[in-house]
């Protein structure tokens, strides 16, 4: 199978059929497959400073993350998603770090679900706070210091 190919956008320069798959990879995942009814469109994915970053095989997303620009210049990064059946093969990894790539030495944060919290880590994330439930699932709060 051939490296999925990387792409990058914003809201602006997705056009509709990509739009529509990142979304179903998102949805299929974490409100389908992790059985969490949340609104997964949170009004963030069209906002100006937000970059779309996924990895696609035969045209299709198999994996996903968004990075958002936060107040005082702190990016964040979130929905980071792999397709159950291209889980495995690094491309979270690989997503990440184009993802820091981009944010440079900007301070980032995400949101890990807390069994991610040592892969997160191996990027130079550390956890800020204690864990956390949010939509029945354990979260900690992380940040990365560029």
């Amino acid at each position: 199978m051939p490296q999925p190919t990387l792409h990058v956008a914003t809201f602006a320069d997705l056009d509709a059929r990509a739009l529509h798959d990142l979304l179903r990879l998102r949805i299929d995942v974490f409100v389908v497959e992790q059985a969490c009814p949340y609104p997964e469109l949170d009004g963030r994915d069209p906002e100006p400073g937000t970059r779309h970053l996924w990895l696609a095989s035969d045209g299709a997303p198999v994996a996903y993350l968004r990075i958002l620009a936060d107040p005082n210049n702190v990016a964040r990064i979130g929905r980071v998603v792999v397709a159950a059946k291209a889980r495995r093969a690094g491309h979270a990894g690989r997503l990440m770090d184009e993802a820091l790539r981009l944010v440079g030495n900007q301070p980032c944060v995400l949101e890990a679900q807390s069994h991610l919290a040592d892969f997160y880590g191996r990027f130079g994330f550390t956890r800020t706070g204690p864990e956390y439930v949010e939509d029945g699932i354990p979260h900690v709060p992380m940040r990365r210091d560029g």
